[in-house]
């Protein structure tokens, strides 16, 4: 079975914490990793794709010392490894232009204000996951207890 992991980045570990619970529901189906700068996320996306395996979500915050959140999004939406990675801006600080910059530049599939509704980040991951299996032509089977079972049946039919 392929491995698929969720990168989480967020500066502030009180904030990551509440992601990586909020996604705690997926744990026993992916690797949900986390990091506290856009260069420990790239750095691990680097070490990850290097062994075979692939990033099929990547959830940032955008106000971060270094690189911001668009930048990081940016970034890994111009790689070709990671071209099909679903990407999520949540954030409390994003200006209008930042959002604007996100969507336009770093294609961002959603995003959140902080605070954000747990269940609401968790079905939106759990479909951008699915989106992914498909876009990558993944055998779904392994994940089908996990995967949205909508986004499923559409693109099946």
């Amino acid at each position: 079975m392929e491995k698929l992991n969720i990168i989480c980045v967020d500066d502030q570990r009180e904030v990551l914490s509440a992601v990586l619970k909020d996604l705690a529901p997926l744990d026993d189906f992916f690797h949900v990793e986390d990091c506290e700068s856009a260069d420990e996320a790239l750095e691990l996306m680097d070490e990850l794709d290097a062994e075979g395996e692939f990033i099929a979500l990547v959830i940032s915050d955008h106000v971060m010392p270094g690189k911001t959140g668009v930048e990081l999004l940016t970034e890994i939406s111009q790689d070709s490894r990671f071209i099909r990675t679903k990407k999520v801006l949540l954030t409390g600080q994003a200006t209008h232009q930042d959002t604007i910059a996100a969507i336009n530049r770093a294609r961002i599939e959603s995003y959140f204000e902080k605070p954000w509704k747990a269940d609401v980040l968790l079905t939106t991951a759990r479909s951008l996951i699915t989106e992914y299996v498909f876009d990558m032509g993944l055998d779904y089977q392994p994940w089908m207890e996990i995967l949205d079972n909508a986004v499923v049946l559409r693109r099946l039919s």
